[in-house]
């Protein structure tokens, strides 16, 4: 049995955001191929040969899904949602991988009188030119943009006109949706009314002199499949998202060990458990004069405790990353 994987070029394989390559090492897999910057077309899994793995762009990875031309690929929700406004497809989520978080949204020049969609709309009804929106998400600006109490006071259910280089498509040539290919925010200086785009934090869109209107979506990375995985590579697939996810939860934690002496060991035991300081009860090995304490907390609660745990002298404070959580 082989089940085909697409691993995702681009932002979720960058160093600073997602780290997908990381990703694979922390839970368990030898990659080659796939080093961020440097990624190859074709990557091996050194020890499953059960899995063979390609480089796919997120715009196009759906389409492999539904095409059968990979069995199971990692994408964000956006690109999933894209591919699948006018059909269903026989795309699955397996599940979130809890990275990659960005929101697609709405922006116009910073200077705009607007404060949403629809006042754009309103505002604009006796313009004579066409709006003008560039994206790289035509579907889901185009679903957004008819749902839009703004644009249907104006031009009721008229179909917005969508075009992605030579193909055009719609009958309301008013309101214009182009494809925009990439480095959507700067078709603002050169004339475009407004775009829709993905952000994290929304630093580039200020960067470049806009402002956000609306979110349309937030979305994640998260492992799909198409139609061809079933039986046992479905079961296979499972599994894959099972050693991923594990990977992901663990870096919200530190693996911390302690000492402290045997008669204050079960009085710290009890401190940890009732201010949830672990994920499950503490492990306690004890020597014969001290005991280890080794518990799993939450990034963000280890400042606290650890002030917590010199009030009852700890000693040999050791934290450590945490490469794998499986619950």
């Amino acid at each position: 049995m082989e089940i085909i994987i697409g691993l995702p070029k681009g932002s979720l394989n960058n160093v600073n955001r997602g780290n997908t390559y990381q990703l694979f090492k922390d839970a368990g897999y030898e990659v080659r191929g796939y080093e961020p910057g440097n990624e190859s077309y074709e990557i091996n899994i050194i020890n499953d040969d059960e899995i063979k793995a390609f480089l796919t762009r997120p715009q196009s990875t759906p389409v492999e899904l539904n095409r059968g031309m990979v069995d199971i690929a990692i994408v964000g929700e956006d690109w999933v949602k894209e591919e699948s406004v006018s059909h269903e497809g026989g795309i699955t989520k397996i599940g979130d991988l809890d990275y990659g978080q960005t929101r697609l949204i709405v922006a116009v020049p910073a200077d705009s009188p607007y404060f949403s969609l629809s006042e754009f709309f309103r505002l604009n009804k006796d313009r004579n030119t066409p709006i003008l929106c560039f994206t790289e998400y035509p579907n889901l600006t185009r679903k957004h943009i008819m749902e839009n109490d703004g644009y249907k006071e104006l031009f009721g259910d008229s179909v917005p006109l969508v075009q992605v280089r030579g193909l055009v498509d719609g009958e309301n040539d008013m309101v214009q949706i182009i494809n925009s290919d990439g480095a959507t925010e700067v078709y603002i200086a050169k004339g475009a009314d407004f775009i829709v785009d993905n952000t994290q934090t929304g630093s580039s869109l200020k960067k470049a002199g806009l402002v956000e209107l609306e979110t349309i979506m937030h979305s994640s990375a998260g492992l799909y499949a198409g139609s061809n995985c079933v039986g046992e590579k479905l079961e296979k697939a499972k599994m894959i998202f099972e050693q991923l996810y594990g990977a992901t939860t663990a870096r919200k934690y530190f693996d911390v060990k302690f000492n402290v002496n045997n008669d204050m060991a079960l009085a710290v035991s009890d401190f940890l458990v009732n201010n949830n300081y672990c994920s499950d009860e503490p492990t306690i090995n004890t020597g014969s004069k001290f005991s280890q304490i080794n518990v799993l907390i939450e990034k963000n609660k280890f400042p606290e405790m650890l002030n917590g745990i010199k009030d009852y002298n700890a000693s040999s404070i050791v934290r450590n990353d945490v490469k794998q959580y499986v619950k």
